[in-house]
């Protein structure tokens, strides 16, 4: 298992020495994501291996270059998993997936990545590589700022190794299709979210409501009864994650909006994609961005652009902004990893 700490931190100082800043990249998985960066590579992948992971303790720690496949992988012989199903796009490290702090389908019945970050190693632009957190839940040491780094992409420094807690894979899972127009689906998973049905994963394509059902045999049962509609191939939520259902296919701008929950249907120009459950709705539109982003601020929402280009991430307003710099200043003074990545101002 190749421990590169030492190499990362020396180049992070030979940089800071010449005031040169840094591109830090994992698998380049989410390079689309933000405006485009320069700077000389940083590459975590050659800082790689599982650390520990005991399945008793629900705990895993891994090197941030290693693959997420390879994380997932060790996690399924033990017939465990990442609660926050992240996607991999063909190459996410285990640090990236924390940068990013992208979730999969599962997210608004389990939680975010964010939600299970345990502890970190970081080097930060200071040249010195610490420690936050820990590897059990008590140890909450510096559990915030550990936590703040999953969304961060990079830009508040270089995360070097990351724990997580873990949780058993599911006894039973069963996925169904039912037919139905979007107002009553979103009216139906409103009602179905105030009862106790085993639901994990929701979306709606246009013309029908795909769900999962996880739990204890008698529960996953009783709902599939209750429910009704055809069961389908539970790989239609990988698909899903990994951006492989028809939707995603052919060219066209993708947006990605967060909305509050039971937020009615959008009218919005273009395809739409409803997930989790109507939290988070795709879009493929060539409307105009400022369009888009006042219509789904006026709701409480925010979009991501998930299209290259300059403005990918959602304006951040004034005070918020203020926040964004005095965090960025206090970790990299001299602005040095992945300036300019998220916004033009940091």
């Amino acid at each position: 298992m190749p421990d590169a700490s030492s190499e990362l931190l020396e180049q992070v100082n030979q940089a800071l020495a010449a005031r040169t800043p840094l591109r830090i990249r994992g698998g380049d998985s989410k390079a689309f994501l933000g405006r485009p960066e320069e700077g000389v590579e940083l590459d975590t992948r050659r800082h790689s291996g599982i650390v520990s992971y005991d399945p008793t303790e629900l705990v895993l720690t891994a090197r941030a270059g290693t693959p997420l496949a390879e994380i997932e992988a060790a996690l399924e012989a033990a017939g465990q998993m990442l609660p926050c199903e992240p996607p991999d796009h063909s190459g996410a490290t285990f640090g990236g997936m924390v940068a990013a702090g992208l979730s999969g389908p599962r997210r608004p019945w389990s939680g975010s990545v964010r939600d299970y970050v345990l502890g970190t190693r970081l080097i930060t632009g200071h040249g010195k590589l610490l420690r936050f957190g820990g590897e059990v839940m008590k140890n909450v040491a510096g559990y915030d700022l550990s936590r703040l780094l999953a969304g961060s992409f990079g830009c508040l420094g270089v995360i070097t190794e990351v724990s997580m807690k873990v949780l058993p894979k599911p006894r039973m899972c069963a996925s169904l299709r039912l037919e139905m127009g979007v107002h009553q689906a979103l009216g139906e998973l409103a009602e179905w979210g105030a009862q106790p049905i085993p639901i994990t994963a929701a979306c709606y394509d246009g013309t029908a409501l795909h769900l999962r059902l996880e739990g204890g045999e008698g529960s996953v049962c009783s709902a599939r009864l209750r429910l009704g509609g055809e069961e389908i191939d539970s790989g239609y939520w990988q698909d899903l994650r990994e951006q492989r259902l028809g939707f995603f296919a052919g060219q066209g701008t993708l947006w990605r909006l967060s909305l509050p929950n039971a937020t009615p249907a959008l009218s919005l120009p273009g395809e739409q994609l409803i997930d989790w459950g109507g939290a988070q709705r795709w879009l493929k539109s060539e409307a105009d961005a400022e369009l888009i982003r006042h219509s789904v601020a006026e709701i409480g929402g925010h979009a991501l652009r998930y299209t290259p280009g300059d403005d990918g991430f959602h304006p951040l307003p004034a005070a918020l902004l203020r926040y964004h710099r005095s965090l960025k200043q206090q970790l990299d003074p001299q602005g040095l990893f992945n300036p300019g990545r998220m916004y033009r101002e940091l």
